[in-house]
């Protein structure tokens, strides 16, 4: 990135809304074991007989709402047995989280706590749940350093472009005062929607060409601390 871009960046931020999962977090080692089990459970006690997808295809939707996750994965079941199913993976999730076995990305603390030492507004936009996303920051001791959540709740907030406007409206800033970072074309339509820049982490889930446009390319989520 050139100095002019870079000093136009560094003085225009002044909210980083960071993605979680392929940003911050990878759940790859976890997220297969904890949908079969999930899953299975839900046979057992249900009679039904059901389908795992495979990790690859569980992978795929990594980024989208969770509603939309498990309709994509197993639409033969009806909500409330997904919304059943969905509950048992966020709890699993987040008790292996606890015990430290998802990973966090290299660099991601020291990161974020320098970060918030320059006085950036650091915030999450993420469409994962609360609990999950909670379970995280405080697993690794992050949760200090980041404003309020917000997160979707299928009524006034229904996308990740509506977490990152309601940041910015509670913060009463410009779409250009926020950079979205993200791995998924989920991050960039919310930058688009709320008219702001996009880092684009491509160490993340994207699929090869899913991400074709940008502000600012990330090889590893340390490269903020060049720019900001």
């Amino acid at each position: 990135m050139n100095k002019t871009l870079q000093s136009f960046y560094s003085k225009q931020i002044k909210i980083l809304a960071f993605d979680v999962d392929g940003t911050l977090f990878s759940s790859e080692a976890i997220i297969l074991d904890t949908y079969v089990e999930s899953i299975q459970k839900f046979s057992i006690n249900s009679g039904k007989k059901v389908i795992v997808p495979t990790k690859e295809k569980i992978l795929e939707q990594v980024g989208l709402p969770v509603k939309q996750i498990f309709q994509n994965l197993l639409p033969e079941l009806s909500e409330s047995e997904r919304d059943s199913i969905s509950d048992n993976v966020l709890r699993l999730l987040c008790e292996k989280i606890f015990e430290k076995k998802g990973m966090l990305y290299k660099g991601v603390a020291e990161t974020i706590r320098e970060l918030h030492s320059r006085d950036y507004l650091l915030c999450i936009a993420s469409n994962g749940r609360a609990a999950y996303i909670n379970a995280i920051l405080e697993a690794y001791n992050l949760k200090e350093y980041f404003q309020e959540l917000i997160v979707i709740d299928y009524v006034s907030i229904r996308s990740k472009g509506d977490i990152l406007k309601g940041y910015l409206s509670n913060f009463q800033k410009t779409g250009l005062s926020a950079l979205m970072i993200g791995d998924r074309k989920s991050d960039l339509d919310a930058a688009l929607e709320a008219e702001s820049p996009f880092a684009f982490c491509e160490y993340g889930h994207a699929e090869p060409n899913e991400i074709n446009l940008y502000s600012i390319k990330l090889q590893s989520i340390s490269d903020l601390l060049a720019i900001f």
